[in-house]
């Protein structure tokens, strides 16, 4: 019997090292990673590093919302705190750039820019904005996703909010759909094959769903 998720909850600091590995398992195969980073190993390596940076940046800036036994987690920022790229590149200057060598860091900023740029596009005024939303491997399938998603979208709600996010696989863009975000853009990143989907959730135009489970759970 697959387990039944419990309401989520939110990250404490004694979790965010656990937390970055999560995400990092829940996306060596994702797209924009592999564009990031193509050899395996090294990924496997660096993965880790760049995603305690979201998550620490999400945790002082934001809200991070995970599962009693650390299924998943969603890491947001609030309205107000949804420009990201300049202060990720602060962030980041000792660790992650070096590590990814020239030609991955510039992989690394073109497609920032080309991800920035959409989110500018679709959503321009205040939102909520999910930077990341992954489910550990070994726990994906049992609707950790969508309980997720809705603690987020249910902060929205309360404000009246959009909320933004995009992923750059394709398998996911069902499973926002079912809780209620439309597809507002899709482009591809230059010079790759990697596309970016750009997804908003208006609330007064759908709410979020109570009882789905979706099989496609390692959002990105």
């Amino acid at each position: 019997m697959s387990p039944v998720p419990l309401s989520p909850i939110m990250l404490n600091a004694s979790q965010i090292e656990a937390g970055a590995d999560l995400l990092a398992r829940a996306f060596q195969n994702d797209p924009l990673m592999i564009y990031f980073v193509p050899n395996q190993e090294k990924r496997r390596r660096l993965l880790p590093v760049l995603f305690r940076i979201v998550v620490r940046y999400c945790f002082r800036y934001g809200i991070i919302y995970t599962t009693s036994d650390l299924d998943g987690l969603v890491c947001c920022l609030s309205p107000g705190e949804t420009k990201t790229i300049g202060r990720l590149a602060l962030a980041s200057l000792s660790g992650i750039p070096v590590q990814l060598g020239l030609a991955g860091l510039r992989r690394f900023l073109h497609a920032s820019t080309c991800t920035g740029s959409a989110h500018k596009q679709a959503a321009p005024g205040v939102h909520w904005y999910i930077w990341v939303l992954g489910i550990d491997p070994d726990r994906q399938g049992h609707g950790f996703g969508g309980q997720l998603l809705q603690a987020v979208q249910k902060l929205a709600l309360a404000e009246g909010l959009p909320c933004y996010l995009d992923t750059q696989n394709a398998r996911n863009v069902p499973f926002y759909q079912q809780h209620g975000f439309c597809q507002v853009s899709e482009t591809q990143i230059s010079g790759s094959d990697v596309h970016v989907y750009a997804m908003l959730w208006k609330p007064d135009e759908v709410s979020p769903p109570t009882s789905d489970r979706v099989k496609s759970e390692q959002p990105g």
